[in-house]
Parts: C-alpha cells; structure tokens; sequence
C-alpha cells in the first residue's frame, strides 16, 4: 500500500489497487489535474517494487542478466529488461548504481519473485538480493516546471542530469535521492525517493514548499503516459519483443549473452520485427484487445492494448500493435458496440517539454 495514504486521505484521494499495490487513482477532477501537470508541476507517489542487490559481484551479476549495461558508476541508472529464454519481456526495470548496492526499480507484482529468482541464482558469487520495497518512499514530480519545483525544495546539490542519473541531497532537513527520470509523461520529471519513516515530511514539502505543486494520481498518470506514447509493462511490454514496440533504450545490441537469453541479437531482432506499436485517434474509446482493421479492405492488422479519452485533445486516443508494414492510415476498430473509425498518428499525441525515452523507434 502507500506509505503515506493517510495524507492522500486528507487531500481527498481516492484509491485502487494496481499490480498488487494500493494506490492513489485520483483527487477528483482527473482532467483538471491532468492540465495542471502539462502546465506546471504535480506530484504522485509511485507504486514501485525495489529490489536492492548488494555484495562485491553485484554489478557483474546483474549486468550478466538483464537487457541494457548496468552503469558501473555511482549515481547513473538504466532502463532495462528481464528476458524469457525467446527473448520476450518478462519484466521492465530501472536500475542505478548506488555505491555500495544496486537499486533495481520494478512494477509492484515482479519485485518479490525478481528477488527470489535472482537470489536461487549467485551460485558461488558474493551477492545478496533482498526486496525491500516497504523501506522506501518514491514521489514523482512531473511538469514542465519540475525542474524548478525540485530546486526550490531541494538542499545540497542541484536538479540531476542527464536522465537516470541521480544526487543526494535533502528536503527540509530529511536525507532524499533525486533521479532524472527519462520523461514518461513527455514532460520534465524527477523522481524523489527517501527512507519510508520520512516519507510524510517530504511529500508535504513537495506539495506545499517551494513552487506549486498539484497531487496527482494513477488515473492522470495513465493519460499523461498514454499521450506521451510510452510503453508500458501490463499493457504493450509483457510477452512481447522488445523490438515489436520500439523500445530502443532498453537493451544494449552490443553486449551479447546473457543468462537465460539467447544472444541479444535474436532478442532484439535485428532483422525486421513483426508488428510496430502506432497512435490511433478514434470516434469512440475503445477496449484492450480490440481487432483493428485496414478501413479500405477490413482485413484485420493488429489490436489495441490501451486507450482513453485525451484531457488535452478531447478525443479518444490509443495505440495499438499492428502488421511493422502496414501503411494504411485510415483504419477502423471493432468494438463491441460495432465498428468505429480510426487513424493511424504519430507519437507522441502530445509535444510536452520532454520526449518519452520509450518513444517507439523503428529503422
């Protein structure tokens, strides 16, 4: 659950759980709040799995099984993936170098058996995997005005770049750890993580010292990240090529075998993948799992994985994995209420002050 739902009470938050994991939906007013972040600053407690590996092996045992390179450097962190033995994404994760240890940061539902998994694996290596995702409190802070946000509030070290480095400073006298995200939102974003005890404090500051800031839930999130056009585990990710939807930024072509994966060079497929993951604008909001089809023929090409009705467009909005060739831009979706009309767009929906690092990218 939260770790300061108490406080998310009083500001009139609702909740749901997601991923095993109680939190916030919302405040009320999603849409208004959804603005309020495209046009300046809102804060929402994330609902992360940690991980914390430790031991003198640690950066080569982790190195050695995930997608992308783990930075060998304190304060710098990575995107990367957990891979089934055909190369399809299990899970997706961040990982940063904090010194002595390696945080690795997952959906809720993958943190304790990710820790179990690996901990059956060190062998004779000196490594010692925990999940500790009860003993940190993880704040996002998003918007256009995030990086100012941050620095009116944080002592000690200014605003982190590039995106997933991070420093160490404090917020009203607590200790805290400031990560550069790489713009989920496609807006500038920081995320604020500290000791669970101190939690309280430091959401307070977040909201109420320094420059203004909205708190914001995970059906705002949902929007901000869906018109940004990031992927996302549950929904475009889980079972799936990293390839099929672009996500470039999460595995290092060069770095060649790892343990329990093929050579990387089949995982990422380097010859052409077998569907691409578009925007589609439609006349109603469709379902997950919804057949999309060529307009002009009403040959099926694909299917939709999430959808929504766009705050800043005011219009329906999803994407879709269809046929990589596809090149029909008038498409239509069948839905349960019959079929509707759709175009094919390009992503991002919405040019924010950041670009989406999971941006899908294709040749």
């Amino acid at each position: 659950m939260t770790v300061v739902g108490d406080m998310h009470a009083d500001h009139g938050a609702t909740f749901v759980e997601r991923d095993g994991r109680e939190v916030v939906e919302q405040y009320g007013r999603p849409e208004r709040t959804h603005r309020a972040v495209r046009n300046g600053a809102g804060v929402i407690e994330m609902g992360y799995g940690v991980v914390v590996v430790e031991g003198t092996d640690r950066h080569s045992f982790v190195d050695d099984t995930v997608s992308n390179r783990v930075p060998e450097a304190n304060g710098e962190g990575v995107y990367a993936f957990l891979l089934d033995p055909q190369g399809r994404v299990e899970t997706d994760m961040y990982v940063y170098n904090a010194g002595e240890r390696l945080l690795v940061f997952t959906p809720p539902s993958r943190a304790g058996p990710l820790a179990d998994d690996w901990a059956g694996k060190t062998f004779v290596q000196d490594v010692t995997v925990a999940e500790s995702s009860t003993d940190f409190g993880i704040f996002g802070v998003h918007g256009p005005t995030s990086t100012e946000k941050v620095a009116s509030v944080l002592n000690g070290a200014g605003a982190p770049e590039p995106s997933l480095s991070f420093v160490r400073g404090s917020i009203d006298g607590v200790g805290v750890t400031v990560i550069a995200t790489d713009a989920p939102t496609g807006e500038e974003g920081y995320e604020v993580v500290c000791a669970a005890a101190d939690a309280g404090d430091v959401f307070d500051s977040l909201l109420t010292r320094g420059m203004n800031a909205a708190p914001f839930g995970y059906r705002t999130w949902d929007t901000l990240t869906l018109e940004a056009g990031t992927p996302r585990l549950e929904s475009e990710l889980a079972g799936r090529l990293p390839n099929v939807v672009g996500t470039r930024n999460g595995y290092d072509l060069e770095k060649g075998c790892f343990v329990g994966q093929e050579v990387v060079s089949k995982v990422a497929n380097r010859g052409q993948p077998s569907g691409r993951l578009i925007g589609v604008r439609s006349e109603a909001i469709p379902e997950p799992g919804d057949d999309v089809v060529d307009a002009a023929t009403d040959a099926p090409v694909g299917g939709v994985t999430r959808a929504a009705d766009s705050p800043s467009l005011e219009e329906p909005i999803g994407l879709a994995v269809v046929d990589y060739d596809l090149d029909a831009t008038a498409l239509a979706i069948e839905t349960d209420a019959g079929q509707v009309a759709a175009t094919r767009v390009d992503l991002p929906f919405v040019e924010g002050s950041a670009r989406s690092a999971r941006l899908p990218q294709y040749d």
